[in-house]
């Protein structure tokens, strides 16, 4: 995952012949759960004959390509056991601990000859040489593959010396990665696990987590914090709970509340959106596409909602960008759901939901906490970025969603 886009092509291009090579040895298993992800590439295939678009379409076609490729692969060779899946963890796990380690050494090394503490938090940027990962990689997708890795430590009952700390260091890079959403994902996802999974907790699971759920629901929902969040919701503030998509902003701008994201009729070139306000935004744009526009069925076509994305940043006149940067008008929702709505209609939008459902419900019922962490951690993460529209993140997710639910459980 963390390399360039080349070798995870050629990596799963040897993936591919190596199932070739040994296909008279084994057995298909195809079900209905590896068809969903297929499903969703032929309705991405298939918009190429409505999409207003066609050259983006075509041009993502070979990207989203993976949905396909992926789960055929998986349900040619043999089915995984939990024994298995289990040492694919482990070594992915460890994985990511020798990728932090180099990444915050290498942050060490550039704050001496940098002299700025930038160089350990998020990304880079466009304009300077500064963050704790290439801007390539993009710290919400890192922190996303990191925080499997960090609950496989957090998962095991008796941790040794090292794993102990194998747990800490994927804990402090993922903090460092600065992603507020996925920090707030950790955060609940340690709490499920110590009051609900933890062997130490089996005879008081229901208990604890009913006391979690009601502690939180009171922090947000009364007195002064609930005060709090309504405030938040008009503020004129740089601070967002998700990520901003214009880095770099200048003195003296003015920063849009959540509010005016939703109703105000028109901004200027000086009105800047933190990350959750453009998101509100983005969410409005949808709306009026759905009751402007004849996509409910369809949707514009795979990755063609851009032009009419640009269409309404020209007449709500918000920033249009400079020679550094590409403006507001030519982002994409930052909402897998809504992604997946208005660019394939609502079958798209439903096999969307319906692949997260499955996922959901058989980590429940199977109490596999990494499983069931990933299906949280998606869920999640779909709400504030397009993620199966970048390559690292289809690949990510179809891998790991054909991985668990390919499991085979006769031989258990």
């Amino acid at each position: 995952m963390p390399f360039k886009l080349a070798v995870t092509n050629i990596i799963l291009a040897l993936f591919g012949i190596s199932v070739i090579i040994n296909y008279r040895k084994i057995k298909t298993n195809f079900s209905i759960i590896l068809f969903l992800p297929i499903l969703l590439y032929v309705l991405m295939l298939c918009s190429i004959f409505w999409t207003i678009d066609a050259f983006e379409t075509q041009k993502a076609l070979s990207k989203e390509a993976f949905l396909l490729v992926i789960p055929v692969l998986f349900a040619i060779i043999p089915q995984f056991n939990q024994n298995q899946i289990n040492k694919i963890t482990k070594y992915y796990a460890y994985g990511f601990v020798i990728f932090a380690v180099f990444f915050v050494f290498r942050a060490t090394i550039r704050f001496f000859i940098l002299k700025d503490a930038n160089v350990f938090f998020y990304h880079q940027d466009q304009n300077k040489d500064l963050g704790l990962i290439p801007k390539d990689l993009n710290a919400i997708h890192f922190s996303v593959f990191s925080i499997l890795a960090y609950v496989y430590f957090l998962a095991n009952e008796i941790k040794s010396f090292w794993q102990k700390m194998s747990l800490a260091i994927l804990l402090v890079f993922i903090l460092l990665l600065s992603s507020k959403n996925i920090i707030l994902v950790i955060l609940i996802i340690t709490f499920i696990y110590l009051f609900y999974f933890a062997k130490s907790a089996n005879r008081m699971r229901l208990r604890n987590l009913i006391v979690f759920v009601l502690l939180i629901t009171s922090i947000v929902f009364f007195g002064r914090i609930k005060k709090r969040f309504e405030a938040e919701f008009l503020a004129h503030t740089a601070k967002s709970l998700s990520h901003n998509v214009i880095e770099g902003v200048p003195d003296g701008v003015h920063y849009v509340s959540i509010y005016e994201a939703w109703h105000q009729e028109k901004f200027s070139p000086n009105d800047y959106f933190p990350g959750t306000a453009f998101r509100v935004y983005q969410a409005r744009l949808f709306f009026e596409f759905i009751s402007e526009e004849p996509i409910f069925w369809t949707g514009f076509g795979l990755n063609a909602s851009y032009k009419k994305l640009e269409e309404k940043g020209k007449k709500y006149n918000i920033y249009q960008g400079t020679g550094n940067d590409d403006g507001y008008q030519n982002k994409n929702f930052h909402n897998q759901y809504i992604q997946n709505f208005s660019e394939l209609g609502i079958v798209g939008f439903l096999l969307l939901v319906t692949m997260l459902f499955v996922l959901l419900k058989r980590a429940v019922y199977n109490k596999n906490f990494i499983h069931f962490t990933f299906s949280i951690v998606m869920i999640s993460v779909f709400l504030t970025e397009s993620f199966l529209w970048r390559q690292r993140g289809v690949v990510f997710f179809v891998i790991c969603y054909c991985l668990f639910m390919s499991r085979n459980y006769k031989t258990e």
